[in-house]
């Protein structure tokens, strides 16, 4: 009858993760309702839209490759930052200058390593999270990790019927019935994917439902400007589609970076020495 425990312990993996779930959207939903009827007036900069959109290391990344476009670090594709102009216009920059080091070259993933680690951006979450557009550090109530740790259930009952059917057992119950009586909590938490992927807002694992909704709001605008520069014929002016570019880079990170060697700067590994 081991295998029963093995039920329980699917059960519960299914139960835990689903009740989880029901109380991060519950909590969500207040949320938003409240953030409805609220009149919260918060023009989002870019750098909390990379925070809110992808935390401390999109934050890093917004400030080299802003620091790339206007000519004062150069990112080679080769993974290597090059500091061209030593000062900083802002704190994050000007941390980013000094992760580098004196010598002005370093590896870039190592420089956005201590960037995301940096008081800067430590002190950027502290305030949304006052302002209640970020979700506490390490809560691990938002609706984000709820649906991972569904996922994770969902893995989980697989591996434990597989080893209730791979132990001896000492009952004649019939091979398919086991799996009939796992399938049940397997089909729970498929359901309760089912129901998130059509019902729930796709979160962020580090925006609050009220910072979501200010995402929403700046990426409608992204997109409502992108279709007016495009109708005039001729693109907008320079800095409108340098912002729109930025804008892009912190709400999708590096995959919205159009320029193949920039995006080889930051996905660059390093190979292993051949003699």
């Amino acid at each position: 009858m081991f295998w029963v425990l093995l039920l329980l312990l699917a059960w519960g993996f299914a139960g835990f993760a689903g009740t989880r779930l029901c109380l991060a959207a519950g909590r969500a939903g207040t949320a938003e309702r409240a953030a409805a009827t609220a009149d919260v007036r918060h023009d989002l900069t870019l750098y909390e839209a990379a925070y809110l959109s992808g935390g401390p290391a999109r934050v890093a990344d917004l400030a080299m490759v802003r620091m790339s476009r206007q000519r004062r670090l150069l990112l080679a594709h080769t993974g290597w930052a090059t500091v061209v102009n030593p000062r900083g216009h802002d704190e994050m920059e000007r941390f980013v200058i000094t992760a580098i080091g004196p010598d002005g070259q370093s590896r870039i993933a190592p420089v956005r390593t201590a960037a995301a680690r940096s008081e800067a951006i430590r002190h950027l979450g502290d305030r949304l999270e006052h302002a209640g557009l970020a979700v506490p550090a390490g809560s691990g109530t938002d609706v984000a990790s709820a649906i991972r740790l569904v996922r994770a259930a969902t893995l989980a009952v697989p591996l434990l019927t597989a080893t209730a059917l791979l132990l001896p057992s000492d009952t004649e119950l019939p091979f398919l019935m086991v799996c009939l009586w796992f399938l049940l909590p397997l089909l729970l938490t498929l359901g309760f994917l089912v129901i998130a992927r059509f019902e729930l807002h796709p979160y962020t694992r580090w925006a609050s439902p009220v910072g979501q909704r200010h995402l929403d709001t700046l990426t409608a605008r992204r997109d409502r400007e992108g279709d007016e520069r495009d109708d005039d014929g001729f693109g907008g002016d320079r800095d409108g589609g340098e912002s729109g570019f930025l804008t892009s880079l912190a709400t999708r990170g590096i995959r919205a970076l159009a320029e193949p060697e920039l995006r080889a700067a930051f996905n660059h590994r390093d190979q292993p020495w051949r003699e």
